[in-house]
């Protein structure tokens, strides 16, 4: 029984156990097939992301060996690819473009660090179980930041794909308008490379499957060929480049070097490590939100999910990985990883294949790199992040919930004046102040019965019946320290306003806490409406509320009682209003 439980632990710590346990022979096939295709247009884009980092283009190679078969290992997404990804990208060129300087220019030292204290931080939200917090980047906030992120990234390549050469700006307005003023200095040559591959990308997708036409295959529109245009574009630039000599005429990728990266654990310096740790500690939760988001879609696919506990463990040990082999910080790929799942990949033995690929390219192909122009690496990273822009999502918004959209469109503004980081605390910032003014002003609706059953409805929307001794009110929030004043307020407007109310019912259905301050609340609320000789009474205090209560003298102290529900208090207050009024006629 202990063995038992003891393989058990292993298969759930390392869930590529299990898979390969119940790997079948014709799951080769589908994950040999994906692989292939993944890792086609995964080299492009990993040289391409490396130069939008800020780092020498082998280390976007590097991002997708070691990290990417950790990941296949430990994590619980059987189709994700993780690897260098274009908006972790940004927030890397931009940390290291502050620090470098400062440290001798030691990119990739920065960039080691950085992998560890991202690691570092997912492993502690692993171990305290405070994944959660993460929700703290509500959606709007994360779409606002993506959309940002992704025409800074856009600007960002502007200059490569023109063949302009800008100085540092301070913001993308600044770049944009230092960028028409050198136009004057444009590349012909640069630039037609650029819109070339810009406009073969666009298209590439209807020009492959019009091929595979040709050839007799069918269902062409998700074949996976259909997405190896990046591929297919840096190979026909290296062959053009190569055969009329452009090479000097051209800024390429140059020299990059053969083989395997080398194991290299990162030099401890406190200073450098704690200047990181605000951009590590955002770069954690981006990266995090953004896998998780890819691996619960995928998931949802196939009707099954993945263990938020695990992705965890699985990316923080990814980026380990990256940290000792000369790469920079990964994340889950949305591109790559759908590429992945239309390949076919049934088990993450596809990404050891795409993997070996890169093995094969580092070991004989790199040479071909010194021949590829820095302007198709710019076509592609913008191809590939203009996907990842979504306007619709603002009026969907605020059709349903205009804060969301004032939030998602604060955010976009802030990262696009003040830079990613500031952008995105800001935005977390207004989404937050947005929340607690939602809830310090939480809807109190009136309640009656709805004909002669036992529900009480809103008096605004139904036809219900009411009792002119007794005001039951509805409040729809939890009862806590932002709102606890507001909600006394009114409900002792109300309740003073009416004036032949004799009994104020709270129906607490919809509240599921209280805190201290709220507990005040009610015991001055109780002796308020004690002087204006109405009772205080309670009914539907769910059971984390009433564990709450009991644990208080509220139900000796308040003036009425705590009922079951509101039909069982309304009863019971219409008969103490009766036997009230009985009383003093006799007397």
């Amino acid at each position: 029984m202990r063995v038992a439980l003891s393989l058990r632990s292993w298969r759930n710590l390392v869930p590529l156990i299990a898979v390969l346990t119940h790997y079948r022979r014709q799951d080769l096939s589908h994950d040999l097939l994906a692989g292939l295709v993944v890792g086609m247009v995964t080299i492009p884009q990993a040289v391409a992301y490396a130069y939008l980092a800020g780092v020498p283009p082998q280390s976007g190679l590097y991002a997708c060996l070691l990290p990417m078969v950790i990941y296949a290992i430990f994590g619980s997404s059987k189709q994700m690819v993780v690897g260098p990804v274009a908006v972790a990208a940004l927030l890397v060129a931009a940390t290291v473009s502050e620090y470098a300087p400062k440290y001798s220019n030691a990119y990739l030292a920065i960039t080691a660090v950085l992998c560890l204290q991202i690691a570092g931080i997912l492993w502690l939200l692993r171990l305290s179980r405070m994944g959660g917090l993460v929700n703290l980047l509500s959606h709007p906030v994360i779409t606002g930041f993506v959309n940002a992120a992704a025409i800074l990234i856009i600007v960002s390549q502007l200059p490569a794909l023109s063949g302009i050469a800008l100085g540092e700006a301070e913001s993308p307005l600044a770049d944009l308008l230092n960028l028409l003023g050198a136009v004057s200095q444009l590349d012909a040559l640069t630039l037609t490379f650029g819109l070339c591959t810009l406009t073969f990308l666009v298209a590439s997708k209807w020009l492959i499957a019009r091929c595979l036409i040709l050839f007799g295959v069918e269902h062409t529109q998700d074949h996976p060929a259909t997405r190896t245009g990046p591929m297919l574009a840096a190979i026909f630039s290296i062959i053009i480049v190569g055969a009329f000599g452009l090479s000097s005429d051209l800024d390429t990728v140059g020299f990059v070097p053969a083989g395997l990266p080398s194991i290299v654990w990162p030099d401890f310096d406190l200073e450098l490590w704690l200047n990181l740790l605000p951009a590590a500690a955002i770069i954690a939760i981006i990266t995090y939100v953004e896998s998780y988001s890819i691996g619960t879609t995928l998931a949802a696919k196939q009707q099954t999910r993945i263990n938020p506990h695990q992705e965890l463990f699985a990316l923080g040990a990814a980026n380990v990985g990256a940290a000792i082999t000369g790469a920079y910080p990964v994340a889950g790929s949305f591109s790559r990883s759908s590429v992945n799942y239309s390949a076919g990949a049934r088990t993450p033995v596809s990404s050891l294949f795409c993997a070996l690929v890169v093995v094969v390219t580092l070991a004989f192909f790199t040479g071909l790199f010194a021949n590829l122009p820095k302007a198709v690496l710019a076509a592609i990273v913008i191809v590939s992040v203009i996907g990842l822009i979504d306007f619709k999502s603002s009026r969907r918004h605020w059709s349903i919930y205009r804060h969301d959209s004032w939030t998602e469109l604060a955010t976009m503004a802030l990262v696009l004046i003040f830079g990613v980081e500031v952008g995105l605390l800001a935005g977390v910032g207004i989404s937050i102040a947005l929340f607690i003014r939602s809830s310090s002003q939480p809807n109190i609706t009136q309640v009656g019965r709805l004909d002669d059953t036992e529900h009480f409805r809103s008096v605004k929307r139904f036809e219900v019946t009411t009792y002119p001794n007794i005001l039951a009110l509805r409040v729809d929030e939890n009862i806590f320290f932002a709102n606890a004043t507001q909600i006394e307020d009114r409900l002792l407007r109300r309740a003073l306003r009416r004036k032949d109310t004799r009994h104020l019912l709270i129906v607490c259905s919809s509240v599921n806490m209280i805190d201290a301050t709220g507990l005040m609340m009610l015991y001055r609320l109780n002796s308020h409406l004690n002087e204006a000789n109405i009772s205080l009474s309670l009914s539907d205090v769910k059971g984390p509320l009433m564990k709450q209560l009991s644990n208080t003298d509220v139900a000796d102290t308040i003036s009425g009682e705590i009922f079951f529900n509101a039909d069982q208090a309304i009863k019971r207050l219409l008969s103490n209003t009766q036997l009230a009024e009985g009383t003093h006629e006799n007397s």
